[in-house]
């Protein structure tokens, strides 16, 4: 029985998005912030008030088995989805572009800001990977509708928290201002739905509902149309120096065009990657990366990440460009390249040490996942440079 209900909850969502476009922005323009801030309300409610102090953290003794388990179900997924030489990424599956870039740290910044790569002003090349959730590759109109950013910093000195990598600086966003689950534990639950093919029912499970991660998610899932228009948010805390927290975003700066050809009929599958490809035809993109530092250790956690950090207790600060310059990104060759990138919040220096479970857990996840993925498909890890260059 859940699977028919399943499928036409999934028909509704798609038969939305088609739509969506027509009304969607002069409703969010409306309504959205405030039933944001509502619905995070009422989530504020039903948490205990016994947290970790500011940047603190709290382990729980399950959190291993939690890992075990996503790890396990999303390593099953894959072998389901897909077969060896074509595994893709179990999460931010779809590759829209990625993109060549330069991150230039501000010369302005407050002194209680200048730490890790915010220490001195100074420009970071990078690698920019747009991408859609997953777990599946499909056609851009059916997917659920959030974007992603990866951003790999390069000629980054200083020790790093994993050793695989020694010279980068990964950054990790997506389009909804909160996670799309609290902690570990409901995450590995929404990893067996996921696996099932039926992740609707990990939001509207009887047994442990989360009708108001669902509605919060929703409130920030919308038709996508370029990955150069939407803003994204780290939902998740690091550090920024020692004993002091932060959550980062990326507002987009360059007007471009959104148009989706053919609403409501079936618009191309890859229209995402065509109107990205147009935009950097037609000249640079900037984005302008944000910071909101902890003030409040209840209503800004750090171990709870469907929780909005709002900015009216901490506005956000801009600490740095990140410009994409004009540029062409779809020969195979640099697509193939994509697929031997690994990010990982992990690959940072210690003063930007992500912080909370899921954050722990990101560590040992994503390596084991890339790995797992590579040796499916034959391919190796490789650390860039700047400097690849493609046909």
């Amino acid at each position: 029985m859940l699977e028919p209900l399943h499928r036409l909850l999934q028909a509704t969502l798609k038969t939305e998005r088609r739509i969506d476009p027509f009304f969607r922005p002069a409703i969010d323009s409306v309504v959205r912030w405030p039933l944001t801030r509502l619905m995070n309300w009422t989530i504020n409610l039903t948490r205990s008030r016994d947290v970790p102090p500011l940047a603190g953290e709290r382990f729980r003794p399950d959190e291993d088995e939690s890992l075990d388990t996503m790890v396990a179900e999303m390593q099953r997924q894959l072998d389901i989805d897909f077969t060896p030489g074509n595994y893709e990424r179990a999460g931010n599956t779809k590759t829209h572009g990625l993109v060549r870039s330069t991150l230039t740290v501000r010369d302005d910044l407050p002194e209680h800001l200048r730490h890790g790569i915010f220490a001195t002003q100074r420009s970071y090349p990078a690698w920019v990977r747009f991408s859609n959730p997953g777990p599946h590759v499909e056609p851009d109109i059916d997917d659920v509708g959030f974007g992603s950013i990866g951003i790999k910093l390069m000629d980054v000195p200083g020790a790093k928290l994993m050793d695989d990598e020694h010279f980068t600086q990964d950054f990790t966003a997506v389009s909804t201002v909160t996670f799309v689950t609290p902690d570990t534990r409901e995450n590995a639950r929404l990893q067996y739905w996921s696996r099932r093919h039926l992740p609707i029912w990990y939001f509207l499970s009887l047994r442990h509902p989360h009708v108001r991660d669902f509605i919060m998610q929703a409130l920030w899932n919308r038709t996508l149309a370029n990955p150069l228009a939407n803003e994204y948010f780290s939902c998740v805390p690091y550090l920024i120096g020692e004993g002091q927290a932060m959550q980062y975003s990326f507002h987009p700066l360059t007007p471009v065009s959104t148009r989706i050809p053919n609403l409501p009929r079936r618009p191309p599958d890859n229209y995402i990657r065509d109107n990205l490809a147009a935009s950097l035809r037609a000249g640079d993109a900037q984005f302008e990366m944000r910071v909101i530092l902890q003030t409040d250790p209840f209503l800004m956690p750090i171990e709870q990440n469907s929780v909005l950090w709002d900015p009216r207790l901490s506005p956000r600060i801009p600490v740095a460009t990140l410009t994409i310059p004009k540029q062409e990104f779809q020969s195979p060759a640099q697509f193939a390249f994509a697929r031997q990138l690994t990010l990982n919040p992990w690959h940072c220096l210690p003063e930007h040490r992500p912080l909370g479970n899921q954050s722990r857990a990101r560590k040992r996840m994503y390596y084991e996942m890339s790995r797992y993925r590579q040796a499916r498909n034959g391919e190796t890890h490789v650390e860039p440079t700047g400097d690849e260059r493609f046909d």
